[in-house]
């Protein structure tokens, strides 16, 4: 696991373990990141299903209910098969852009 931050942002990027392993290990040091936005880089997977996205929804759920944004970034995923609870974009770019509308949103109070 490859972390990178950048302002209030955490990057972190997949390197070679499982997405449950990844998952655990971001959970055991969740109070190092808690207080950023987090993007989660799984693009150097060669496939990535629901069932490995849905690792990721408690954090995300936990993280989110806090006011941060959590992305995960991967154009191997079928988007058409995320669940609306978990944000799901093929791009970095894309995975700042959220970050931005969603504080955006949050400054205006929704």
């Amino acid at each position: 696991m490859i972390v990178d931050k950048k302002g209030s942002i955490t990057i972190i990027t997949q390197e070679n373990t499982s997405v449950k392993t990844l998952v655990s290990r971001i959970e055991a040091d969740y109070d190092a990141y808690k207080d950023n936005h987090f993007i989660v880089n799984l693009s150097s997977l060669d496939s990535i299903g629901l069932e490995e996205i849905v690792e990721f929804l408690r954090l995300s759920n936990t993280h989110r209910a806090d006011k941060k944004s959590f992305v995960i970034v991967s154009n191997k995923a079928n988007l058409d098969e995320m669940p609306d609870e978990i944000l799901v974009v093929p791009t970095l770019k894309e995975a700042h852009d959220i970050i931005e509308m969603d504080e955006i949103e949050r400054d205006l109070g929704f």
